[in-house]
């Protein structure tokens, strides 16, 4: 035999001259899970690896994060439900805790990249990410809303505002909107492909932000969110995307959808991110703690095989266990 493939696996010093993808730092973003107090971390049970933090916590959090080399977070509100009502009416009040959060963040760590999360779920006493009425969400009422959450986000200090919730023609009305107010510096990551996925429980859970079972009220999101059969739509969404402005375009969720992030990555020089959903990342840990897989080599495999997909970053809850593994933490 003149070929012998394995001749370049014999040893991990060549495994590591031909291995063809990796993950860094530089590739990942942390998510937070902001709540309302003082001096609270906590456990979110159906994905022990995060931790809802009051803002006090938060910055010692991004400061552990920071010494292992990421630079890059995302952050998420739990609204108290005597704050939430059918018009979201919290999400654009000047005095919005996650705003005053945002700024003491940036103001103590200037140098990090914060994004925000721009959708109506964690404030609608619905459960979903635009205005309700009559049974209907209701998409263009929702964009005025999402306008000027977007304009409160910018002037707190967010680097990257995340537009998640899926309404037509959001990113426009969104980078009219920045430009309109002196922020044509603030960045766009758009959830481009955000599928009506099984697997954003956990996630529902750390903001109890689930629609809400009511006869009235749509009982899922699959009137906006991407039907899982398809891959063809996420073409026509990220074209329309870039095209209003998008400076990052999202696959959500990740390890499910390898091939749409591939499919995006091929077509379109915008960066492409990976959202590794909470659900995902539960089902792993739920299989380690039984002793099904094992944690060290099972979750950085995970990671690289999202980066290999064509991911150019990647938002998971396994980002700092990652980095503190890859340490020898």
């Amino acid at each position: 035999m003149l070929r012998r493939p394995r001749r370049n696996r014999k040893s991990e010093s060549i495994r590591k001259l031909i291995r063809e993808n990796a993950v860094h730092a530089n590739d990942l973003i942390q998510p937070l899970f902001l709540t309302t107090g003082v001096n609270k971390k906590e456990q979110i049970k159906s994905l022990p690896v995060a931790h809802r933090f009051s803002t006090d916590k938060i910055l010692f959090e991004i400061e552990e994060c920071i010494k292992l080399g990421l630079h890059s977070f995302i952050m998420f509100p739990k609204i108290p439900q005597d704050l939430k009502n059918p018009e979201a009416s919290y999400s654009i009040n000047p005095d919005n805790y996650y705003l005053k959060a945002a700024i003491e963040i940036k103001d103590r760590f200037p140098n990090i990249t914060l994004i925000s999360d721009v959708a109506l779920d964690p404030y609608n006493s619905d459960g979903h990410d635009g205005l309700v009425k009559n049974g209907i969400i209701q998409n263009d009422e929702t964009l005025v809303l999402l306008e000027k959450m977007s304009i409160l986000q910018a002037d707190a200090g967010f680097d990257i505002l995340g537009p998640s919730d899926m309404m037509d023609g959001r990113i426009e009305a969104i980078r009219y909107a920045l430009d309109s107010n002196k922020h044509t510096e603030t960045s766009i990551m758009s959830y481009t492909a955000k599928y009506a996925s099984a697997y954003y429980g956990p996630f529902r859970d750390a903001l109890d932000s689930a629609p809400v079972n009511d006869q009235n009220i749509p009982k899922d999101k699959k009137s906006y969110q991407m039907d899982p059969a398809n891959s063809r739509e996420a073409i026509i969404e990220a074209e329309l995307d870039i095209m209003e402005g998008a400076d990052f375009i999202m696959v959500k969720p990740a390890l499910n959808y390898l091939d749409i992030i591939h499919l995006l990555n091929t077509n379109y020089e915008t960066p492409v991110v990976a959202y590794h959903v909470s659900g995902e990342c539960a089902m792993l840990i739920a299989a380690c703690q039984n002793n099904w897989l094992d944690y060290n080599t099972a979750m950085p495999e995970t990671l690289l095989c999202i980066k290999r997909a064509g991911a150019k970053l990647i938002i998971s809850y396994f980002a700092k266990d990652f980095l503190n593994l890859a340490k020898g933490l």
